[in-house]
């Protein structure tokens, strides 16, 4: 059985945990070059995301989250039963261009204003009528929470989906004490057509256009 070659085991544990309260069934793709692993994901609202961590790693495999959280938590070192055919998602492209910094105070309060209004409007419904909490969930999750516009380039429509993603998965840290400032700042990156923001603890990733589902394959699909 081979090992799973990680050393921030800190770092991955906390990348798994997240995942795993939001889909406890989600397998992580492990990707290693140069001595170190970035761990990849994909969330249940359609937002690649992704945090590198310490150690050679497997090489490129994909398991089970919750089976490799469980190998990390008693200090193990096995890799868990490969899943690869579960892998069904392209990446981005490995070069990127970062196009602003986005306070991580900002995305902090954007987060927590689309997950208030969710909150209300499920509770007492849209100008006194009933909603469907699955579609508020969706026109939020759609909605352009920010738009930046690079010096030299067309504007970059920044959707909610990936500030709840940057939100949820702990990316941004821990929020500074009151007085001390809005904390380290995010940048939103573009990569072909891809969005992202890249947070101090992880990045998460969209394309403009949805084509992030492919057709299940035997190996890894290139990228």
């Amino acid at each position: 059985m081979s090992e799973h070659g990680l050393l921030g085991i800190p770092d991955a544990g906390a990348f798994l945990a997240r995942l795993t309260r939001l889909d406890p069934a989600a397998p992580v793709r492990l990707r290693s070059s140069g001595g170190r692993t970035a761990l990849w994901a994909h969330l249940p609202w359609d937002v690649l995301v992704t945090r590198e961590v310490a150690g050679a790693g497997p090489g490129d495999a994909t398991v089970s989250a919750t089976a490799l959280l469980a190998v990390l938590a008693g200090g193990g070192d096995t890799l868990p039963e490969r899943r690869d055919v579960l892998w069904r998602w392209a990446l981005p492209p490995a070069a990127s261009q970062a196009v602003e910094s986005v306070s991580g105070a900002e995305l902090d309060r954007l987060a927590s204003a689309a997950a208030g209004t969710l909150r209300e409007i499920s509770t007492g419904g849209m100008s006194g009528r009933a909603v469907g909490q699955r579609a508020v969930r969706d026109a939020l999750l759609d909605h352009v929470a920010l738009v930046v516009t690079p010096d030299d380039g067309a504007p970059v429509q920044v959707s909610q989906r990936l500030v709840q993603a940057v939100a949820r998965m702990g990316f941004l840290g821990p929020r500074p004490a009151a007085g001390l400032g809005d904390g380290p700042d995010a940048r939103v990156r573009v990569a072909g057509s891809w969005v992202g923001i890249s947070a101090p603890y992880g990045v998460a990733w969209r394309q403009s256009v949805h084509k992030l589902t492919v057709t299940p394959m035997s190996s890894h699909p290139k990228g």
